[in-house]
């Protein structure tokens, strides 16, 4: 963060949208507030509570067998079992090792967890009630109503985004068949979640595969979960 802060902004807050490390800051706040590094945290604060039993930054050794493989495609070519080794994309290096090697210290505050679709049910379900789970409220009701509230009106960008998640703003960001008011985000290995508080609805899709091309896996099992409403 000390190196973040001597770099200089793209843009004037406010004046346009740009991927960024602003919640990466977000978790070092967080680390100085509370006293705790983001891991312990997120652990004593977030997992614990809503019975999230297997998210971790870094998975323990007992855990790893578990960890599901990473597949690649290139071009047209067959998927095959992407290498361990580090990918160098440009001016991006990542490696499908990361959540058990390497010096383990990093806990970003946008990224880097490990989870499973049962534990991020636990977790979206939590958002969809309005910030409680099983009698454990994690969030107030007026939070999750800031935290999935555009925060881009000003902005010409074809998407909504709050303090978190991208959102349906209103009819004219919906593609395909949906819900206006509905968010979620994808992750770096192709996996994607969605929650439509007007159906009382969660999708999550968790496909492993990087890059990923121009597949549209997870738009079509989210066409396919409103297709399967039959009110």
């Amino acid at each position: 963060m000390k190196i973040l802060a001597t770099i200089p902004l793209l843009y004037q807050p406010g004046a346009e949208y740009e991927y960024g490390l602003s919640i990466d800051l977000l978790g070092y706040l967080v680390e100085v507030v509370s006293g705790m590094s983001l891991d312990a945290f997120f652990s004593e604060r977030i997992f614990k509570p809503l019975g999230m039993k297997d998210t971790h930054f870094f998975i323990p050794e007992a855990k790893r067998e578990r960890l599901a493989t990473v597949y690649e495609r290139t071009k047209d070519g067959p998927i095959t079992r992407k290498s361990q080794e580090p990918t160098v994309d440009g001016s991006l290096i990542y490696s499908t090792d990361y959540p058990y090697n390497g010096p383990r210290t990093y806990f970003s505050g946008g990224g880097g967890l490990v989870s499973t679709v049962p534990d991020y049910v636990r977790f979206a379900q939590m958002m969809l009630n309005g910030g409680k789970f099983n009698g454990v409220r994690l969030l107030s009701r007026k939070t999750v109503e800031l935290m999935t509230t555009d925060q881009l009106a000003n902005m010409d960008v074809d998407h909504g985004f709050g303090l978190g998640f991208g959102i349906v703003r209103d009819e004219s960001d919906l593609r395909e068949i949906g819900s206006v008011g509905r968010y979620g985000w994808g992750g770096f290995f192709f996996t994607n979640f969605f929650i439509d508080p007007q159906e009382q609805m969660i999708g999550i899709s968790l496909c492993q595969l990087h890059p990923s091309g121009d597949l549209d896996l997870g738009e079509k099992i989210r066409i396919l979960c409103y297709q399967a409403i039959i009110d």
